[in-house]
């Protein structure tokens, strides 16, 4: 018989998803607590979101998500982008972060903020939580940021350019309204009537009603026309867009329009479309780490869900009607 001490092995709480289909895909499971490697943070999780991407990956749609994260179910079960918490060991070669630490980031690769532990490299996208943010605060503040910022570095937009963003309720949107305004930038938001007085909160210069006004038809041309929901197209939109402008949207569009435009658009006059595929997320997340120990970006909550309550979560995000972020409480 050897006499190596028998390994114990710790069991913990996680949302977890085997098969693509509804929110009743997703159910709580006891799974086995990840250790970390040399590189890595092995966090134990307050809170995370429900968010787009975490509903996409459920429901395989689009479609494409099959080719990306297994064809016929999920390779990564435990989804969850967002998190937040406090890092409970470190590996050897980690030298930025010590078991104490609070932090958040983002992961859409591996996912794993729907459980009560996850590891994370600790050169990506992971930041500490400044003082006076909670963890709630910190999970809602990455992913919609993270999406907003990839699509306003890849416009290029600066102080004194003019942006109308048409969804700026929503988690992607309210976000890339705030640090828009922080770069100086002059911001239309497009919501509907419940959310124009949250829009005006953020900030910007004007706020258009969609249900009572053609915001296609306000007589203004814009540097930067960004779809933060994708339910527009660039056709719609085009006489918002000034000449050497550009139009963005988060969505693939119509016929994958969004895909083939920036090509067609490059050589056919001057408005342009481009596609921010989403990169640098671990700048992002010192860039919104920033933004939220200055108040310049406070991220828009609309529900707190627990994790026990995580269908519920999925049903009201996958409505589409959720005001900003969704947020799901892990741990204590």
């Amino acid at each position: 018989m050897s006499d190596a001490p028998e390994r114990r092995i710790a069991f913990v709480r996680a949302a977890v998803c085997t098969a693509y289909g509804g929110p009743e895909v997703v159910c709580l499971q006891e799974v086995e607590r990840p250790a970390p490697g040399d590189d890595e943070l092995l966090v134990r999780v307050v809170a995370s979101t429900v968010n787009r991407t975490d509903s996409g990956v459920r429901s395989a749609s689009p479609a494409i998500v099959r080719l990306m994260f297994g064809l016929r179910r999920p390779r990564r079960q435990i989804l969850g982008s967002d998190f937040a918490g406090s890092v409970e060991a470190v590996g050897a070669a980690v030298r930025d972060f010590v078991p104490g630490d609070r932090v958040f980031g983002f992961d859409d690769g591996r996912f794993g903020g729907h459980g009560e532990y996850l590891t994370i490299p600790a050169s990506v996208a992971v930041a500490i939580i400044p003082d006076g943010v909670t963890e709630a605060q910190a999970a809602a503040s990455v992913e919609g940021a993270h999406y907003a910022l990839s699509n306003i570095d890849r416009a290029g937009v600066g102080a004194g350019d003019r942006v109308l963003v048409y969804g700026a309720s929503g988690a992607i949107g309210s976000a890339a309204a705030q640090l828009l305004v922080a770069r100086g930038a002059e911001v239309t938001a497009v919501v509907a009537t419940r959310h124009v007085e949250l829009a005006r909160d953020l900030g910007v210069a004007d706020v258009v009603d969609y249900t009572v006004d053609d915001f296609t038809a306000i007589g203004r041309t814009y540097d930067l026309v960004f779809d933060a929901v994708g339910k527009t197209s660039f056709g719609e939109c085009k006489a918002l867009v000034r000449e050497s402008g550009t139009f963005m949207a988060t969505e693939l569009g119509p016929r994958l329009e969004n895909l083939w435009l920036p090509v067609t658009t490059r050589f056919r006059g001057s408005r342009r479309v481009v596609f921010a595929f989403p990169t640098h997320a671990r700048r992002h997340v010192q860039t919104v780490r920033d933004a939220l120990a200055t108040a310049t970006f406070t991220p828009v909550i609309d529900r707190t869900y627990s994790l026990e309550e995580i269908v519920d979560a999925y049903r009201y995000v996958d409505t589409g009607e959720k005001t900003g972020n969704v947020v799901l409480t892990v741990s204590d």
